[in-house]
């Protein structure tokens, strides 16, 4: 299993990024994703998640909300993250990463069995 997170880079404050997360996970439309962010000597930390079900509930940390929007497509087997009005203090190693059909708290790391290797978002002041 493969979790490929792209789209990082270094913008200046108030700008965006559009992470991608492209999973070999199959069948792609059952498992959950999540974006978790870790800056240095930090803990990893929930940034934002979208379920499995059809209706594909969104879940995001109030540090992003309005401000991040998740999506996925299921026929490419990717989810997306659009980081708008960036802040420095957005600046880490996002990861991504997949769970089978849960119904568990998408907040939380252990729900998660899959982890993709990270993309670097440094934004500038």
């Amino acid at each position: 299993v493969q979790l490929q997170a792209s789209g990082g880079g270094l913008v200046q404050a108030g700008g965006s990024l559009n992470l991608s997360c492209a999973a070999s996970v199959r069948p792609f439309g059952r498992y959950s994703m999540g974006w978790f962010r870790q800056a240095p000597e930090k803990q990893r930390e929930f940034v934002s998640a979208i379920r499995w079900s059809d209706n594909s509930s969104t879940y995001y940390a109030d540090s992003v909300e309005g401000r991040f929007t998740i999506s996925r497509d299921n026929a490419k087997r990717t989810v997306y993250l659009l980081m708008d009005s960036l802040k420095p203090e957005d600046t880490a190693v996002y990861y991504c990463a997949a769970a089978l059909q849960s119904l568990a708290d998408l907040r939380l790391r252990r729900t998660y069995r899959y982890w993709g290797q990270g993309t670097q978002v440094t934004v500038s002041s």
